[in-house]
């Protein structure tokens, strides 16, 4: 069996001052990270690319060990569906951005961590520039295309990561390790076309935080050096059966490492219009339909005329609203982030017309109305 050795990925910051060290005094005192480890971690840059359910506890243990700085890429916004699983997010929350609800979690954990926030898509124009600025990636997202896209990137960038997935009762939990290592192309190298999602299947809270957890150790390990880490396995989880297996994974000799990223240009979300609330008045004073994704409890409070609920769960589960031929589909939500994930959807799916409200009901100065 091929084994890889676990060189620091960061070299050690200065001493700590005294009221940090005492609060890392529990995890401080174990031989194989003492004093010196503490200190890389202080000076450690981890990106975690997504805040979601296993990016929640990713970024709440991390940030409790005392990474010194997080850079949190996301693009949605919280939604009550989330609750279930994504711990680090409140229900005052909801219509948030995800990394400024992220962040503020993280400030009351520990006010001394840095936490950056990216509050954008990864793409293939982006990958590169966020991922180059770290010193290691967790992928913690929930979709099969970011995933090749982190495993392309850290691989040009030369930079580690830590993956995790999870289904259902069940998760994986995976290290890409650049250079001689297997990579997640290794495990996987031709992406379905057909996989399931969270939203279809389901997912039990318990298990995102099983699977971060593992993902959050595994990162540690890498960034002080000690351990075997998972470079060559894959551990499996069977939450229903209570049981962990291990998967080994060697590099295919076949794989021809990527040049760039422009391969993944072909699966970034499409472009959708956007309107402002004048451009919204407008749209509907023509006949425009009004399609409300917030949650039932947010749309009792008042909707624009007219409009129809469609939450954005079951938007992205396939459902799909009743619109006449000829007319545009205006997409709202409370602050934006939903509508326009909610319209990059529907036009994928191949509705016509379909329009996004910048910035959500939140800039909406017309009337509201009751349901």
């Amino acid at each position: 069996m091929t084994t890889y050795p676990v060189p620091p990925l960061v070299q050690p910051g200065p001493p700590l001052p005294g009221d940090r060290s005492r609060r890392y005094a529990r995890q401080a005192v174990l031989p194989e990270l003492g004093d010196l480890g503490q200190r890389r971690l202080a000076a450690a840059r981890v990106l975690v690319v997504g805040a979601g359910g296993l990016g929640s506890p990713v970024l709440l243990y991390l940030a409790a060990a005392g990474v010194g700085t997080l850079g949190v890429v996301d693009d949605d916004v919280v939604d009550r569906s989330n609750l279930q699983r994504q711990v680090i997010h409140r229900e005052d929350g909801v219509g948030r951005a995800k990394t400024e609800s992220a962040a503020e979690a993280l400030g009351r954990l520990d006010s001394g961590v840095e936490v950056v926030q990216h509050r954008e898509r990864l793409t293939a124009d982006n990958a590169l520039r966020l991922v180059g600025g770290y010193d290691l990636v967790v992928d913690a997202s929930d979709g099969t295309p970011t995933r090749y896209l982190v495993d392309d990137a850290c691989g040009l960038a030369g930079v580690p990561y830590v993956w995790g997935s999870v289904l259902g009762f069940a998760g994986q939990v995976g290290t890409g390790w650049v250079g001689d290592g297997p990579c997640y192309r290794d495990l996987f190298p031709v992406p379905p076309t057909d996989a399931p999602t969270c939203a279809e299947v389901g997912v039990l809270g318990a298990v995102c935080a099983s699977v971060g957890a593992v993902m959050a150790t595994e990162a540690l390990k890498l960034l002080v050096g000690v351990g075997e880490p998972l470079v060559g396995r894959v551990l499996v989880l069977d939450a229903l059966a209570a049981s962990w297996r291990t998967l080994r994974v060697g590099r295919d000799p076949r794989r021809t490492p990527p040049q760039d990223l422009s391969a993944h240009a072909a699966h970034q979300p499409p472009e959708v219009e956007h309107v402002d609330a004048a451009g919204l008045r407008a749209l509907v004073e023509g006949g425009a339909r009004v399609l409300d994704v917030r949650e039932p409890d947010e749309h009792a409070t008042g909707v624009v005329p007219g409009s129809v609920l469609l939450p954005l769960g079951e938007v992205l589960a396939g459902e799909r609203p009743q619109v006449p031929d000829g007319a545009p589909l205006v997409v709202v939500c409370a602050a934006g982030g939903r509508s326009a994930q909610a319209a990059a959807a529907l036009t994928a799916a191949g509705v016509p017309d379909v329009v996004d409200l910048r910035g959500g009901l939140a800039r909406w100065d017309g009337p509201l109305v009751s349901p």
